[in-house]
């Protein structure tokens, strides 16, 4: 009698669409607690708590340029240079009638309401007891000039960074600036990946036997994971029976991980174990969803015993073809590692773009079209306008195992399910999957040097593109 196939194919799930599966996924994901971390520790963090600042920036009144700090109301004419006052160092009192050498951002002395820069003085030959002597040939035009007056950058007690902030190198800078040494950030979220399949072998493998293939799914979703600021666990290859399936889950499980992402073994064949073995663990929320490439994209969740009490680990069952498995990641596995690691905002960023050539279209399911994005001057403008606009290029063949289509691609255009093909120069949405610092280099684009630029761009403002 032939094998009835597993216990829950995917032909029992409802099928979803896209934004439906990620509302789903975000719902049923929380952000990671708080841990505290050194400032070279933080890059990349979400900032779990206001970062205030414990006193004024700058703490004195600080010179803006190298010159001499004067008093204003002197003005113009020959002066003896009193002293030095350099960055790092207190300063004596100035009188009126004198001047004092000062470093950027050098303490401006006492007694001294104004710098004047070096340029618009002249040095004069010293005099017979060595006192050096200068002549202002333009004074202060008030006083504070040139002066950075106590909290002009920051104020005592001003909430500097707000929770939810992304730690870049500036706002980490920011952070030193304040004397925050150590900060609570969210816990990055911890991955386990896993691939199924008898036929995956390492890709170490020099030679393939009959059948074989390497293991392209779990280094690229390794790499794609630690990208997202994860801490990964690799549980290497389960082969197609159910109880290694299953004690590779319990490894997983044990571990403690927050996510678990699987290769294959969820679509609808008899040794696709991944979706009974969830229903038996956990809750699966779906298992189909209305796309091109990843229709058999899976979500569960599983509570289990931690510390005493129970927390919850997600579980992503991610398409076995290469293409499939890293697009579903980056539509729904993204989002959710983003939301863990206190992303505000963690979906995906749209942009619109002009199609480059035609494109053929699913009747029966949106395609997630991979693409290069790129920035372009828009047709049927003039030579010297200085806009431009993003364009698109396909990868190419956009079959779901030919891993090449994803190899440059900086987003996913959002095709409709619909007979027929959308013509070349037509804008459609996209999602950003990759930093559009990659893009390919424009030769279009010009560089705004004056307001003329400006103004000859307002005359087109509102231009028709027909």
């Amino acid at each position: 009698m032939a094998s009835q196939g597993p216990a829950t194919p995917s032909a029992l799930y409802n099928m979803i669409t896209i934004p439906e599966a990620q509302q789903i996924v975000l719902k049923e994901t929380n952000c990671l607690p708080s841990v505290s971390v050194t400032l070279r520790e933080a890059q990349g963090c979400i900032l779990a708590e206001d970062a205030q600042a414990p006193e004024d920036v700058p703490p004195f009144p600080a010179s803006i340029k190298d010159g001499y700090a004067v008093v204003a109301s002197d003005g113009p004419g020959e002066y003896v240079v009193a002293f030095s006052a350099h960055a790092g160092h207190e300063q004596p009192q100035l009188e009126s009638g004198s001047v004092a050498y000062i470093t950027t951002g050098a303490p401006v002395p006492h007694g001294a309401d104004a710098v004047v820069q070096i340029e618009n003085t002249e040095q004069l030959p010293d005099r017979q007891d060595g006192e050096k002597r200068i002549k202002i040939v333009k004074a202060a035009a008030r006083a504070g000039e040139d002066i950075r007056p106590v909290g002009s950058d920051i104020k005592r007690g001003q909430a500097v960074l707000q929770a939810g902030d992304v730690l870049a190198p500036p706002e980490i800078g920011i952070l030193a600036t304040v004397g925050a040494a150590k900060v609570q950030v969210h816990r990055a979220p911890s991955v386990a990946v896993l691939s199924t399949g008898d036929e995956v072998v390492e890709p170490t493998t020099v030679k393939l036997e009959a059948g074989q293939i390497r293991d392209a799914n779990r280094a690229m979703l390794v790499a794609a994971s630690q990208q997202a600021g994860a801490k990964v666990m690799d549980l290497g290859i389960a082969r197609d029976t159910e109880g290694h399936v299953e004690a590779c889950l319990q490894k997983a499980i044990n571990a403690q991980v927050d996510v678990l992402l699987t290769t294959g073994g969820v679509s609808m064949g008899e040794k696709d174990f991944i979706k009974p073995l969830l229903e038996q663990h956990g809750k699966v929320h779906f298992g189909k969803v209305k796309m091109k490439p990843g229709k058999p994209l899976t979500f569960a969740t599983i509570d289990v015993d931690a510390n005493g009490g129970k927390r919850r680990m997600l579980v992503f069952g991610l398409p076995g073809n290469p293409v499939s498995s890293i697009v579903t990641f980056n539509l729904v596995v993204l989002p959710a590692l983003r939301k863990m690691a206190g992303w505000q905002h963690p979906e995906l960023r749209r942009i619109h773009v002009r199609t480059t050539q035609d494109l053929k279209l699913d009747a029966e399911r949106p395609e997630y079209h991979r693409a290069t994005v790129h920035w372009t001057k828009p047709p049927k403008v003039p030579e010297s306008h200085i806009g431009g606009e993003f364009s698109a290029v396909s990868t190419g063949g956009q079959i779901s195992s030919r891993l090449l289509s994803m190899r440059a691609a900086n987003a996913l255009l959002e095709l409709p399910a619909a007979a027929g093909t959308i013509p070349k120069g037509s804008m459609v949405s996209a999602l950003l999957v990759s930093d559009l610092n990659m893009m390919p280099m424009s030769e279009h684009l010009t560089f705004t040097a004056s307001p003329a630029h400006y103004q000859y761009e307002a005359k087109f403002e509102g231009f028709s593109q027909d």
